[in-house]
């Protein structure tokens, strides 16, 4: 399994840039869309982390607490090269508080509990806010109408190369080589490592669908028998008409047309996009059994992403962007529609 070959929206601009210098370029702010009330048996705590996975730092917590892991919860992963603010959950019932002020892992900082009645679950969140600094462009020619462009007709929704693992080492990322191992038998004893190699695996068919609709133009244009997704809702519905009403509402925003996400049960598409996706699934049985083995049901995400409240300048021949996209949307995929980014990770 490659990840380097999914197919892009836009022809290239040939714009060389430095992505990822310091975590500081690389900066993400979680937007809960809702207030923790102060009350209940669940910890909120929320958390500045620099150069860390976010599984790693849950594991910190849970030792911390001296909690099993399952007590501590998050609402999205974010990426460990990187500045992030996010949340962690920890499931506490009573009335035993803990003293936070001594937690101590390099590169983390609680900087905010409080408590709620309910559960921090993953894909909780109302969105991610990003600010982003590409460094050392190598021109700018044709960058602003692309950018405007991204605005007004969005990016392929990839699951971003993060989601794969650290790609310096192995093309693959080392979440998918933990994958073909689960594929081929063996057991992944670790609970996050087992986590992330499941979801690198479903990820992985995700982003291929994608690259079959950007190659055949199925990515934006509706046909009949389409699963669409309603704007902010896991609700859905097939088109039986392709009519402008269906055409406003894409234009809109208010619908998407959506791709499987695999599991068990039945696909919900019909017609030419049932066979297209029936007959995708039958090229890969390896992938899509083992995610129907491990309990995951047929789900939809939408397959076209609009970075929202889009933001940039550009001093000094380095380009910085603010913009914000829905849980569980990758900026990585707003960013290789733009340059062809090259990575200088610092990690101590």
């Amino acid at each position: 399994m490659q990840i380097q070959h999914w197919s892009y929206q836009y022809p290239s601009l040939n714009i060389d840039g430095l992505f990822k210098s310091i975590p500081e370029d690389f900066q993400v702010t979680e937007l809960l869309g809702y207030e923790p009330i102060g009350e209940g048996e669940h910890i909120y705590l929320w958390v500045r982390k620099t150069g860390l996975n976010t599984a790693f730092l849950a594991e910190q917590i849970a030792k911390y607490a001296k909690l099993p892991l399952r007590a501590v919860t998050y609402a999205g992963g974010k990426d460990k090269h990187a500045l992030t603010e996010q949340w962690f959950g920890v499931h506490l019932p009573g009335k035993t508080e803990i003293d936070w002020s001594n937690f101590a892992v390099q590169g983390a900082e609680i900087l905010r509990s409080i408590r709620h009645n309910k559960k921090l679950r993953t894909g909780v969140l109302k969105a991610n806010r990003f600010k982003i600094t590409i460094r050392e462009l190598s021109s700018t020619t044709g960058l602003e109408t692309r950018l405007q462009q991204l605005a007004l007709q969005g990016v392929p929704n990839y699951f971003g190369e993060q989601r794969f693992g650290d790609t310096r080492y192995d093309p693959k990322g080392g979440n998918l080589i933990l994958a073909e191992k689960m594929i081929a038998g063996e057991e992944i004893r670790n609970r996050n490592k087992r986590s992330m190699a499941i979801s690198a695996l479903r990820s992985w068919l995700f982003n291929e669908v994608l690259h079959h609709k950007v190659q055949n133009s199925t990515l934006v244009t509706p046909q009949i028998g389409d699963i669409m997704q309603l704007a902010g809702s896991n609700s859905f519905f097939c088109v039986d008409e392709i009519n402008d009403k269906l055409l406003h509402r894409l234009k809109e925003r208010d619908i998407f047309i959506s791709a499987p996400l695999w599991g068990s049960g039945h696909l919900s598409s019909k017609d030419s996009v049932l066979e297209f996706e029936k007959n995708f699934a039958s090229k890969y049985e390896n992938i899509t059994q083992t995610l129907e083995s491990i309990g995951l049901k047929q789900e939809r995400r939408a397959a076209i992403l609009y970075p929202s409240d889009l933001y940039w300048t550009v001093n000094n021949n380095n380009l910085t962007l603010e913009f914000s996209l829905p849980s569980g949307a990758f900026a990585t995929s707003v960013v290789r529609e733009l340059l062809n980014i090259q990575k200088n990770i610092v990690t101590g």
